[in-house]
């Protein structure tokens, strides 16, 4: 395990009900997708990898198809039990993965690969668990990030809270466009990948965006500023504030634009 995966598990220990009322909401637009472009239906064996809260297992539970899920988190993984119940879930950290060599016809993982100290090595492992001709889907964010995922950085930025040299940066990071993302997939043994560029709306309640995520430890921003002094909180949340506004549409709402990337192939 890396430094970055040690680091991953306990940035996420015990956030899992602040990210299911918060950044899973955001996240829920590309199940459809990501579901379509595995071919996921009646019957279909899937592994949702990375499940969190269990938003895509739950939509592939909808199609009808026979669902197993792992998520490195035991929060998670026992929310994703109590919200798709009959679902087999298990704690895995990727690379492992559980299950014998060809067990699925299809894999999924929705914003889950850049959460990987090595995405190269956890790839041909979800390749290794799909049967010949079974077909992957992932999900990333479009780096570097932008809207939704960019406004409480900006406002640390505006209020001048430096990264902290102990906080590692994704090493996903240099895969989040296209060709990069499509190579990764590719270089895994994977045949006909294509990567598809993804973007919407997020509709939210920027004081719920705040709680949410910024004072409730959900992801490195929310770490950094759990370290600041309350006076340097209230400068990141007035920086905050006013790029808000900026994405204002009525009625204490904010519709955040949001960019990703779905890769697809099969084995």
């Amino acid at each position: 395990m890396t430094d970055f995966d040690v680091y991953e598990r306990e940035l996420w220990a015990g956030r899992a009900p602040a990210y299911e009322r918060g950044f899973a909401r955001l996240t829920s637009y590309t199940v459809g997708p990501l579901l379509d472009a595995a071919g996921v239906g009646a019957g279909v064996r899937v592994l949702d990898v990375g499940t969190g809260p269990g938003i895509v297992a739950a939509g592939a539970a909808r199609r009808e198809a026979v669902v197993s899920a792992i998520d490195a988190d035991p929060g998670m993984a026992e929310t994703a039990r109590r919200n798709v119940p009959g679902v087999d879930v298990r704690v895995a950290v990727l690379p492992e993965v559980p299950f014998e060599d060809e067990t699925f016809d299809a894999v999924v993982g929705n914003f889950v690969i850049n959460h990987v100290g090595e995405p190269e090595v956890a790839l041909k492992e979800l390749r290794r668990v799909l049967r010949v001709g079974g077909r992957l889907a992932l999900t990333c964010w479009r780096m570097p990030g932008s809207g939704a995922l960019a406004v409480v950085r900006d406002a640390m930025e505006v209020a001048e809270v430096p990264w902290p040299d102990d906080i590692p940066v994704t090493p996903f990071m240099e895969y989040g466009e296209p060709e990069a993302f499509k190579e990764l997939v590719a270089g895994a043994g994977f045949a006909d990948a294509v990567v598809d560029e993804v973007s919407w709306e997020h509709v939210a309640d920027p004081e719920e965006w705040w709680e949410t995520g910024a004072l409730a430890r959900v992801g490195s921003n929310g770490v950094i500023i759990s370290r600041q002094a309350p006076e340097v909180v209230a400068r990141v949340k007035a920086a905050y504030d006013e790029i808000m506004a900026r994405y204002a549409v009525g009625e204490g709402k904010v519709s955040l634009p949001a960019f990703a990337l779905l890769a697809h192939g099969s084995r």
